[in-house]
């Protein structure tokens, strides 16, 4: 019922069961029921009463409940139903936090237990309560903004601060940047854009207001633009530079069909033993066993501008083809027990 009542009117899975179990409680709490239905008691008084009224209880906290807050029931319905230890467990081990990039949004999903959702809650607020309101006169003249809507825009300037203001203070450099590919215009390409690390493209202006105050990475570049390296300086590849050479190979092994994402190094085309530099065009993302394939069974790899190409032993550029057939399922009539 709750499921029904969550996805057929809107309501959220917690406010929905919490509805449904009111409704099964107010079943034998007739004095709760009545002054719900005669406007003594309002709904959300009803809602948390109806978490620990039981009917010799009730009489009692309809008088009480008329005298209080919703959020006096609340708080005495919360520590009347102390949830159970497993159900703490639980919370433990559903923890987490996930985000995803839609356009030009990122969206930010979490589940905390209660204490640590308290603690993140309240340093949000605290950064929140500090900053002031944007005056917004772009707007259309029927957009109305909320007073709740602006609390929410400054709890999300406020974690984002929280996040930054850690970064700062973060002694790998790296760890703590967030990576802005950046193409500015010229005459005869007026095109600009602006680009995350990993491929979400930002709207220009957003561009030009991260350049303020980003910390700004120079890269060597050649004639066209393309990024060098460090020649002969290091055979030791830069974070800055791996960070191009797994941007341009996908953040994978670039052997045709392995797909590993961990475990990765940049390797030199050319060893830097034989006079190889350390620049972007003499470096390819390989996982560890495709390593070997180079280092000690005579595989060799090369760069097609900027797509690996692996070739055997014997000199025959490897194509990884189609996967083979499945055996059952070369003939139709083959059944199986």
């Amino acid at each position: 019922m709750a499921g029904w009542i969550s996805g057929r009117y809107g309501y959220s899975p917690w406010e929905a069961r919490r509805w449904t179990a009111a409704a099964h409680s107010l079943e034998n709490l007739t004095l709760i029921s009545d002054a719900l239905a005669a406007g003594r008691l309002s709904l959300p008084k009803v809602l948390e009463l109806a978490r620990f009224a039981d009917p010799e209880t009730e009489k009692k906290l309809v008088s009480w409940a008329k005298r209080v807050s919703p959020r006096t029931i609340r708080r005495r319905a919360d520590r009347e139903t102390r949830p159970d230890p497993e159900d703490a467990k639980e919370a433990e081990r559903g923890r987490f936090v996930r985000w995803w990039f839609d356009d030009n949004t990122m969206w930010l999903e979490g589940r905390f237990p209660a204490a640590q959702g308290a603690g993140i809650a309240k340093a949000v607020q605290r950064f929140a309560d500090q900053l002031p309101e944007i005056p917004d006169d772009d707007l259309p003249e029927d957009v109305v903004v909320l007073d709740d809507d602006l609390v929410d825009q400054r709890r999300a300037d406020a974690l984002y601060l929280i996040a930054s203001t850690h970064s700062a203070t973060d002694a790998d450099e790296d760890r703590a940047t967030v990576v802005v590919h950046k193409k500015l215009p010229d005459a005869s390409d007026p095109r600009e854009w602006t680009e995350l690390d990993r491929g979400v493209v930002l709207d220009p202006e957003v561009g030009r207001r991260i350049s303020c105050d980003a910390r700004l990475q120079f890269v060597l570049t050649d004639a066209d633009g393309n990024p060098l390296g460090i020649g002969r300086t290091s055979r030791d590849v830069p974070l800055w530079l791996e960070r191009l050479v797994r941007e341009r190979d996908g953040w994978e092994c670039s052997f045709a069909g392995c797909g590993m994402t961990t475990f990765l190094k940049s390797h030199h085309i050319w060893h830097w033993e034989d006079g190889g530099p350390t620049d972007l065009s003499n470096l390819v993302t390989v996982c560890h066993a495709h390593h070997k394939l180079v280092h000690e069974f005579g595989w060799r790899v090369r760069l097609n501008g900027s797509i690996p190409e692996w070739f055997r032993p014997n000199g025959r550029r490897f194509d990884p083809g189609p996967d083979p057939p499945n055996p059952l399922q070369l003939d139709p009539h083959m059944t199986t027990a």
